[in-house]
């Protein structure tokens, strides 16, 4: 059962966001723009880490998915073979009273009365549909000629040059084609921060294989998948897997897992795995008149492949990460006495940064020259924060905040000053237990990479 929304921890969230770097309103100086947002310098590394991971394990650690990058502009002939122009439509219903437009689905229910969420009026519209997808034109004209749209999702691209794919790769039955990029929806009401936008990034992978396997292959994907979201850091606690009944799939499904997280807002979905059946290729052949058959060289057969879809939607992931790891506990101060400490608990793999340098005094000139030579010496294997300003303790607790999951201090045993034994040593501290512990500047590379991979 879903838990109830937690509207102040929802707050908190975006409020750190926003201080910290990861998130903004987009055009924020200019009043914003509804459903769009933009990454700052934390949020953007968190991004890159979640898809470069997802890379990772999904084409780079396999032999039997290949990787592309398809057009966001394609012929407006693909988004009427796939359906989309025709049918990719959401119900809108207005409100008279507020003049809010709704999400037919969005409309509250009362006493068997129908009401608008946001002012409790009675005064609705009769739904209608509002297709979704961005209109554009290319070339010098306006015309119905050069018509197109923004892609609303990346899978079509990849169904459109699956031949090219299958000749140039030399893959056998089952394999995939994944593709990380954007793709835009004009949302009714785009809502719950970064959730529901209206540009947002997905991370998909198609994978092809004989109608037979299909079923089979989508109990394997829905269980990888949920593997992959544990070993970035989200608890299998905070997952669910729903089966979308026959009534809510699309007509061409014959089977569709929601993996869905607990958002502060509510359970809501990060990834669907959907088994597409041979629908958008049979589509594609025949709308562009060319074969999109598969010819299995052991059975001399040809036939148009089945597809598992595995879907994820990158800024809802970043999200549930960020959602994930936000955490409050107690911690002393530099006097000792007991305060918040606000902690992003990410896995070190996602963490934006991976290891903050301190010299403990920045006025002693050998503590500074021996900070900046750690910071040379682990550059080149991660991403890597200097900070020399306030006391020890302050700097401890921005990197808490931000989810850095460790701290170098450089202090006076590492130039030996105490004890000899302890030159060219630092102290290594842990975010989320706070411990510390000695270590030799030379293993320090080694052994953060192996704390972090």
């Amino acid at each position: 059962m879903s838990k109830s929304p937690d509207t102040q921890r929802m707050e908190k969230i975006v409020s750190l966001c926003k201080r910290r770097g990861f998130i903004f309103q987009s055009s924020e100086i200019y009043g914003g723009l509804n459903g769009l947002w933009d990454y700052g310098p934390l949020g953007v590394e968190l991004k890159r880490n979640l898809k470069n991971y997802w890379w990772r394990t999904m084409v780079h650690e396999r032999d039997d998915i290949v990787g592309m990058d398809g057009s966001i502009l394609m012929n407006r002939l693909v988004w009427k073979a796939s359906g989309h122009e025709d049918t990719f439509s959401d119900p809108m219903v207005d409100c008279r009273s507020c003049k809010a437009r709704l999400r037919a689905d969005q409309i509250t229910n009362k006493k068997g009365e129908k009401q608008c969420p946001t002012c409790g009026g009675k005064d609705l519209t009769e739904p209608r549909a509002f297709n979704l997808m961005f209109k554009t034109y290319v070339g010098a004209t306006e015309d119905e000629s050069s018509i197109t749209y923004l892609r609303p999702e990346t899978a079509q691209a990849i169904f459109v040059q699956f031949k090219n794919v299958l000749d140039v790769a030399r893959k056998k039955l089952p394999f995939g084609i994944a593709q990380i990029g954007k793709a835009f929806r004009n949302e009714i009401n785009p809502r719950n921060f970064t959730f529901r936008s209206r540009e947002f990034e997905q991370m998909e992978l198609e994978y092809f294989c004989r109608p037979e396997q299909g079923m089979e292959l989508l109990e394997y994907w829905k269980e990888e998948r949920l593997k992959f979201y544990e070993n970035i850091g989200i608890s299998r606690e905070s997952l669910h897997v729903l089966t979308v009944p026959d009534e809510e799939r699309a007509f061409y499904s014959k089977g569709t897992y929601d993996i869905e997280y607990e958002f502060p807002f509510g359970r809501q979905e990060l990834e669907g795995v959907a088994y597409r059946t041979d629908y958008d290729l049979t589509q594609h052949q025949k709308a562009s008149g060319k074969s999109l058959e598969y010819f299995d060289e052991e059975t001399k057969q040809k036939f148009i492949p089945h597809v598992v879809e595995p879907s994820a939607g990158v800024d809802r992931t970043v999200l549930a990460l960020i959602c994930e790891a936000y955490t409050e506990d107690e911690a002393p101060d530099e006097k000792g006495k007991m305060e918040t400490r606000t902690v992003l608990r990410l896995h070190p793999r996602m963490a934006p940064i991976k290891c903050a340098v301190f010299p403990l005094l920045k006025n002693k000139e050998e503590l500074v020259a021996k900070g900046n030579e750690i910071v040379d010496l682990l550059r080149p294997h991660m991403f890597v924060f200097y900070d020399e300003g306030g006391a020890i303790g302050r700097r401890y607790r921005r990197q808490d905040e931000i989810g850095t999951p460790f701290g170098v201090t450089v202090d006076f045993e590492t130039l030996g000053e105490k004890d000899g034994n302890l030159r060219d040593t630092i102290t290594l501290r842990e975010r989320d237990s706070m411990k510390q512990e000695r270590v030799k500047i030379a293993e320090l590379p080694a052994l953060l990479i192996s704390r972090i991979l």
